[in-house]
């Protein structure tokens, strides 16, 4: 598929791709197909799709309806799940509202106890993730796979097979590899495009329902970004930064921002909408495909883990293959996850890789926005 519209048209269609999704969602209920909504990357997204539901990422990112939540919740509390929580509390959240059931999963305290209140008004399914990678681990995450699919079949009164279930895998792994082939074209240097505006195609491409559209489209727009890089048409040279840390999205584009408006670039993110996410694929040739997708989901190197390689080891890999000359942790609030282990994070890249390293704790609110600038600023100019 040849893309005519220029590339700042195509990052904005993406930005865009989340409002655009609000009555995509509505469309979907109307033509009775299921909506499966969820919070985090540890979602196996492909048993939902086996099925032909349609899976969506509810709103979790901005402070508008943090007050609403905050009647319910402690306000010391991380802002992603008091914003998950209030937009579904006050359906502000369309998907929130058209899902038909909510896969929540135990990550953090504060999101368990969360999914508790939610299920008052909502049916919630809560899968029970391990917090460690151990074989009993895996056990029990692939056991946990099994009764998820098996509460589907019995919700929507449909079987799943495991032919579904590999074709969504393979269908899914396609997603993934065009997203990745995506984010690698900022391997160049000077990179060639911003890191907002992969971020925005990223991003975007989470809420697009149709998924079997996404590997052409993201493929046509990787060949015009290497068409125009060809040409000449780049970035300056700016020093390279890699971002890490809490979901980022939404309110806390503002940290991709003050990286770019004060002399960086964005050239990897290892956070969940990035590399975590997409980084690896399903194995399609096991012969037990409920073990391939737990062990794909198992790894994911996020902070509820202990201890947590995996997100040292895909870190590293991105420092070196992105050329990358300093990092930027963002750190949410109260997540007590990812804020302890920003110790181990500031060691490994100081120590292990002789970087330098920023953490920045942040909320939802903008009203930090001149300190982040002002912090962001002087940790650019000593690059």
């Amino acid at each position: 598929m040849e893309i005519i519209k220029d590339l700042p048209e195509v990052f904005e269609e993406f930005a865009e791709q989340r409002k655009n999704s609000f009555l995509a969602v509505k469309q979907l209920k109307d033509k009775g197909v299921p909506v499966v909504g969820a919070y985090c990357t540890y979602f196996p997204q492909e048993i939902a799709h086996a099925m032909g539901a349609a899976t969506v990422g509810l709103c979790s990112t901005s402070d508008e309806t943090i007050p609403v939540a905050e009647r319910d919740l402690p306000k010391n509390l991380c802002p992603l799940i008091k914003s998950s929580y209030g937009f579904a509390k006050t359906d502000k959240c369309p998907f929130f509202y058209f899902s038909d059931v909510v896969v929540g999963e135990t990550t953090c305290d504060g999101k368990k106890k969360m999914y508790e209140y939610m299920s008052e008004f909502k049916d919630v399914f809560l899968m029970e993730l391990p917090n460690s990678q151990s074989e009993n681990s895996l056990a029990l995450w692939k056991a946990e796979i099994i009764r998820f699919k098996e509460y589907l079949e019995k919700k929507f009164d449909v079987t799943i097979t495991e032919d579904d279930i590999r074709q969504a895998v393979k269908n899914e792994n396609k997603v993934r590899s065009s997203l990745k082939k995506l984010y690698q074209v900022m391997r160049l240097d000077p990179a060639p495009i911003t890191g907002h505006d992969l971020f925005k195609v990223l991003y975007g491409s989470t809420f697009k329902f149709d998924r079997s559209i996404i590997p052409e489209e993201v493929d046509a727009l990787v060949s015009k970004i290497e068409k125009e890089y060809a040409e000449g048409n780049m970035q300056e040279k700016k020093p390279r930064i890699l971002v890490t840390g809490c979901p980022i999205g939404g309110a806390t584009e503002k940290v991709i921002k003050a990286i770019e408006d004060n002399g960086g670039i964005v050239v990897t993110y290892e956070n969940c909408t990035g590399a975590k996410s997409i980084d690896k694929p399903v194995d399609e040739e096991d012969p037990d495909i409920y073990e391939a997708l737990a062990k794909r989901y198992l790894n994911i190197g996020c902070s509820v883990m202990t201890p947590n390689p995996n997100r040292l080891t895909l870190l590293g890999e991105l420092i070196d293959e992105y050329k990358v000359d300093g990092v930027v942790e963002m750190g949410l609030q109260a997540c007590h996850t990812y804020n302890v282990e920003s110790l181990a994070i500031r060691r490994f890249v100081n120590e292990k890789k002789g970087l330098p390293y920023l953490n920045v704790e942040t909320d939802y609110s903008q009203a930090d926005i001149g300190q982040l600038n002002t912090r962001i600023t002087a940790f650019i100019e000593m690059l």
